[in-house]
């Protein structure tokens, strides 16, 4: 819930102080159109205001929430012209959340040639987001669709939104050649289940987990935060239903039941607690240089940047990069290629510094990362393996050094998929699941991508010679399926930026919790 607290504005009152009130837009995502959201309340005849009112937003970590401040000189009317604007200020409301405490000092700008004085917003958190669950679910008789053996069954939950749609909160591991799965006990955040809203439809659809990712749609049912928690003191049956059986089998009863078996909440810290108690997110960038991208001068080529259109390399950095800024104070991002011949002897590197600079690998700002891309097109030669490891033990080894929780790391691979170290790739990761760090792989190009799948291990908990992966930390997601005919790459941007990046928070979480380390508390 951002506060505000405009400073020094402009007198525009001939014979008294400004009336000011504080207008909020909220841009609509994937838009350039701003909606209003709110106004405080009107305080007469000040220059430093102070309002009470605030405005109670949905915060997501992993979309670029844009907010524009206005502030009109009062609404004694609700139309006011443009000669008796005080000014304006654009904020991300990722950025007054990591900012330090949650206070953010803008200044107010729009009226040319004045200082318009400066607008301060407070952020904090609403308590009744920090609840978390626990549940336990089994099921029986369910469709048997695997032609040799029985089903190998997994749920997928999914929160409803405002609009309709949904999106998915949590997937269960598989339970292998059984009709009568009993899956683990897992954790969720309230939050991610329902965004706090205890009514809202909760939609669990059960599948039957294959090899090749094409899973086979048993059945789903609804539910609610509000009839989930009713488990508490009784078990709960849901039938699984599959719609299309329904409508074509007179005799169909349903494709098997599901049970609530346990269901207990207790509060937690939330990411913005740690966020507020001063940890950074630390951004590192690594692109795929190997040859099967193509030759970068040929429109063809994956790393091809035409006067009109920047390559999806570009776009999904971009994408990823502006949100993740918003946590980084420094703006400061190591950024790396591989898989390239480097001048100026030619050799072979998997972890060279896009800057050219061995001493300081890192940029300025996505902008920075951006412009050292594209440097680095016109001097190295593309070439191969694709190796993923060394510049996943590269960023290992910074994130080994602080591990009280004040750091943690990001690294987001982009690749067009072919991996040619998988061993090695796997015991990095496996390594690095117990430090402050996570990975993001956006596979770009048409290529198979089922290695992928493999490290993001949603489904199978990825292992490396008998070590299995103390915390899932690979998220990966394949380009393709975010370009959308219509050419509107922003939006198609934030959703690829929505999915890589919505298992952060409860990454940074887990490891939090496996360290038993608590936010520091920030100051009053």
């Amino acid at each position: 819930t951002p506060g505000s607290s405009p400073r020094n504005l402009l007198d525009m009152d001939t014979f008294s102080k400004s009336d000011p009130v504080v207008v909020l837009f909220v841009q609509v995502s994937g838009s350039n159109e701003w909606k209003e959201f709110g106004r405080t309340e009107v305080i007469d005849n000040t220059l430093n205001p102070d309002f009470v009112r605030k405005f109670v937003l949905d915060y997501y970590f992993e979309e670029k929430q844009n907010l524009r401040f206005d502030v009109p000189p009062g609404s004694h009317s609700a139309l006011f012209g443009a000669q008796d604007f005080l000014g304006q200020a654009f904020v991300a409301l990722g950025e007054v959340i990591g900012s330090q405490r949650g206070r953010l000092e803008r200044p107010l700008t729009g009226v040319p040639g004045k200082r318009c004085g400066t607008i301060l917003l407070l952020a904090e958190e609403l308590s009744n987001c920090r609840d978390i669950v626990t549940m336990q679910l089994c099921a029986n008789k369910l469709d048997k669709k695997d032609f040799f053996g029985k089903s190998d069954p997994f749920l997928v939950f999914y929160r409803s939104n405002e609009d309709g749609t949904f999106t998915i909160c949590h997937k269960t591991e598989v339970v292998k050649n059984t009709l009568n799965p009993v899956w683990q006990p897992f954790t969720i955040p309230v939050r991610a289940l329902c965004n706090g809203d205890y009514d809202r439809t909760v939609k669990i659809d059960v599948y039957d987990w294959d090899r090749d990712g094409s899973h086979d749609f048993i059945g789903e049912f609804a539910t609610s935060y509000r009839e989930l928690s009713r488990a508490q003191s009784q078990f709960t049956v849901y039938e699984v239903l599959n719609p299309r059986k329904k409508c074509k089998k007179k005799k169909y009863v349903n494709s098997g039941t599901v049970t609530l078996l346990s269901f207990s909440v207790e509060s937690e810290f939330t990411f913005v607690d740690y966020i507020r108690g001063g940890t950074q997110l630390n951004f590192t960038v690594a692109i795929d240089f190997t040859a099967s991208n193509g030759l970068p001068s040929q429109p063809t080529s994956l790393h091809y940047v035409s006067p009109y259109q920047l390559s999806a390399y570009a776009l999904a950095l971009k994408a990823v990069g502006e949100i993740i800024q918003d946590y980084d104070s420094d703006k400061l991002f190591p950024a790396y290629g591989f898989g390239a011949k480097v001048p100026p002897d030619g050799k072979i590197s998997h972890q060279f510094p896009l800057n050219n600079n061995m001493e300081n690998p890192s940029c300025v700002g996505i902008e920075g990362v951006l412009e050292s891309y594209l440097q680095s097109l016109r001097t190295v030669q593309l070439y191969g393996p694709t190796n993923f490891a060394p510049v996943i033990n590269q960023v290992a080894g910074t994130a080994a050094q602080v591990t009280d929780g004040s750091q943690y790391h990001v690294l987001l691979i982009i690749t067009d998929g072919v991996i040619s170290d998988m061993l090695q790739t796997k015991e990095a990761i496996v390594t690095a699941s117990s430090l402050p760090m996570s990975i993001i792989i956006v596979g770009v190009g048409p290529a198979e991508f089922e290695a992928m799948e493999e490290l993001d291990g949603d489904e199978v908990r990825l292992s490396s010679r008998g070590r299995y992966a103390e915390r899932d930390i690979v998220q990966f997601v394949p380009f393709r399926d975010y370009v959308d005919d219509s050419g509107n790459h922003v939006q198609s941007m934030a959703r690829l930026a929505k999915d890589v990046l919505a298992e952060i928070p409860e990454q940074l979480l887990s490891y939090m919790k496996t360290r038993d380390i608590k936010p520091r508390r920030a100051d009053p």
